[in-house]
């Protein structure tokens, strides 16, 4: 006969661990980081490695300084260094790459107390500082190619319309990322394929990116007098879907309560749309999820169930 066995939580454990999910996310989105090699060829191969060498080097150092156990075997600084490479442009000098990463990981998550800690996601708060200290360095788009001619991207195309310009690149191109923009926002279609796959293993839920997105859509649509093709573009173009999959679904700077997720996503979506629409830059994504992750605590205190046998407290 087997005895009740009491102890601390948690009581139901899982296989899952830092390591294997943070390799799920690196290989889902491996597509989406060969494209940009094949896209933007050797300075897009320069800019990913530095900014991920430079991502584990800082980790180490911090710990190191710190007395921690090291986690670099973890592949979150690794994430971190792949996720800043593919929101930069591959026209940016090397030291973007390393300013960056070095930013993302010692500002945002070490001094904040490492991974799980960080209230907003590293990456995407390096991408935001590196664009308002570097904007020139930051939006120099260019043609996919060995040319590196220098070219608008489609948002930038539809900055300020309600319609589609006749010199904006085919669907198709923005669809599989034969455009110019950031290295890793490009190709929609292999960033979603990864996304289906963190699905799949039981990474990420769906329900994020697919709210965010389509609000963002329904939005566009809108805004864009019921043009089904204005609103492909919105949906297709910028950083959407690298934001909405990879970014949004943050374990440690986004909500975990289920009305707090809806929240969190359909913020995202109206805040990116008001940037895309109203404001000074074409994308909104970055400000969009840095701004809905400053929230995240306020919208998981209001959605949060009540225990079972709570009473309230007396101030």
């Amino acid at each position: 006969m087997e005895k009740l066995m009491v102890s601390s939580s948690p009581h139901i454990w899982s296989k899952n661990t830092t390591s294997k999910i943070m390799l799920d996310v690196v290989i889902a989105l491996l597509p989406a980081t060969i494209a940009a090699v094949y896209y933007f060829r050797v300075n897009a191969a320069i800019l990913i490695a530095l900014a991920i060498i430079t991502a584990v080097a800082c980790e180490w150092g911090m710990q190191k300084i710190r007395n921690q156990d090291s986690t670099i075997s973890d592949f979150s600084a690794v994430i971190t260094g792949l996720l800043l490479a593919l929101n930069i442009p591959a026209s940016a000098p090397w030291w973007i790459a390393v300013v960056g990463s070095a930013f993302a990981i010692i500002i945002v998550k070490q001094l904040f107390g490492g991974i799980g800690q960080n209230f907003m996601n590293p990456a995407l708060a390096a991408r935001i500082m590196l664009t308002i200290s570097w904007t020139g360095n930051m939006s120099g788009w260019i043609k996919p190619g060995v040319d590196a001619v220098t070219t608008a991207t489609p948002l930038g195309l539809m900055k300020g319309a309600s319609v589609v310009p006749k010199n904006i690149p085919s669907l198709f191109d923005t669809v599989i990322g034969n455009i110019g923009g950031s290295m890793g926002e490009t190709s929609a279609i292999l960033l979603i394929l990864g996304g289906l796959y963190l699905a799949y293993r039981g990474v990420i839920s769906l329900k994020v990116p697919l709210i965010y997105v389509g609000t963002v859509g329904i939005l566009s649509l809108l805004y864009g007098g019921f043009n089904l093709t204005f609103m492909l573009y919105h949906v297709f173009s910028g950083g959407l879907m690298l934001g909405a999959i990879y970014m949004a679904t943050d374990y440690a700077s986004s909500p975990v309560t289920k009305r707090g997720r809806v929240i969190f996503a359909i913020g995202c979506g109206i805040i990116t749309s008001a940037i895309r629409f109203y404001g000074s830059y074409p994308e909104g994504v970055g400000f969009s999820i840095l701004l809905m992750n400053v929230a995240a605590p306020l919208i998981e205190k209001y959605t949060s169930p009540k225990v079972f046998g709570e009473v309230k407290q007396n101030a």
